[in-house]
């Protein structure tokens, strides 16, 4: 008596290997990074990035923003002693006033002239005073001593846009510009480098990122000459 054949056991289809526990470590790490680093750029950028939009938009429609300057005018009296060491200052210079007279000019106009380079001529000592949002200056008769002072203010818009070109803001302002554009950029790439991470469930993800830069490169070369 012959053994009744025995059907063959179905084969069942082999899975895929799962990914090794030390790339999912990996990944879960950098991805931890990017999100910190990308929160944190964010964070730091914020109220500088609305700023600067609002001011771009601002700056674009300049002509159509119109702003009455306000002039304020003070004059004062250089004492004499003060008006003597004016005399030490040479016929014409650009050297700065003596730290004396700089002194009186913040207790009696309040204003810093300390280290500014000035016009010297044998009349007068001219200080230009310029500031974001406006304009100013100082003069000092060398003989009487006779001092004027005018200010000029165009108002909080001009102020702000003057900020956002960095013009007259002095060495503090100019530094932080340099941080906050980093912080943009780091807001940048780790976004762009998430967008990438992210992309396989998100199949729009790279239509729209080279939208955004197809966009700008076909105005510039299109429509400026």
């Amino acid at each position: 008596m012959t053994d009744a054949a025995v059907p063959p056991r179905p084969q069942t289809p082999e899975k895929a290997p799962a990914p090794a526990p030390a790339l999912n470590r990996a990944r879960a790490f950098w991805l931890k990074q990017l999100h910190s680093w990308h929160w944190i750029s964010a964070g730091l950028s914020l109220a500088c990035m609305i700023l600067f939009a609002i001011t771009g938009i601002t700056l674009n429609h300049a002509a159509q923003i119109k702003a009455e300057p306000v002039v304020t005018e003070q004059t004062a009296t250089l004492p004499e002693p003060l008006v003597a060491r004016l005399a030490d200052m040479p016929e014409e210079t650009t050297d700065p006033v003596p730290d004396a007279v700089a002194r009186w000019a913040t207790e009696a106009l309040k204003v810093s002239v300390a280290g500014k380079p000035t016009e010297t001529t044998p009349e007068e000592v001219y200080v230009a005073l310029p500031r974001p949002g406006g304009d100013g200056w100082i003069t000092i008769d060398r003989t009487t001593g006779e001092t004027v002072m005018e200010v000029t203010n165009q108002g909080w818009i001009a102020y702000v846009n003057d900020l956002h070109k960095g013009r007259n803001a002095g060495p503090v302002w100019y530094w932080f510009n340099d941080i906050f554009a980093v912080a943009c950029i780091i807001f940048a790439i780790t976004g762009l480098i998430l967008l990438w991470l992210h992309s396989r469930s998100r199949p729009s993800t790279w239509p729209l990122v080279g939208l955004g830069l197809l966009i700008p490169v076909v105005i510039a070369l299109i429509f400026i000459h």
